[in-house]
């Protein structure tokens, strides 16, 4: 089963040369392991959604841009009206990479 993803998870871009956290802010309420979780809808650039160091397409600088909500997201747990994030979700970026969670933040709480 996937694990829920929560504030300060590791996450992994295919054209990043570092490793990102998410950042969820306090909106959900919803704490697990004393971090907010999170939701499909938490995939803002520089809000949720922080820099990978410099990205292999545009050889400079990585800018997250990331429009769309992560997915699939969880099938049975809803999180203010959205599907809770959980450890199998992906986000694309325009520019060309896919984000992965390689690390959710907390190593107790499943998804069922």
């Amino acid at each position: 089963m996937p694990l829920h993803v929560v504030n300060s998870a590791q996450l992994i871009c295919t054209c990043g040369a570092a490793p990102s956290i998410l950042v969820v802010l306090p909106v959900h309420r919803e704490q697990i392991e004393n971090q907010f979780a999170a939701n499909i809808s938490d995939h803002v650039p520089m809000v949720n959604i922080m820099p990978f160091g410099v990205c292999t397409i545009l050889e400079g600088p990585c800018v997250p841009a990331t429009p769309a909500p992560w997915a699939p997201g969880s099938p049975t747990v809803t999180l203010d009206s959205q599907p809770a994030l959980d450890s199998i979700s992906t986000l694309q970026c325009m520019v060309g990479g896919t984000i992965t969670i390689a690390y959710p933040g907390q190593s107790t709480c499943m998804i069922p």
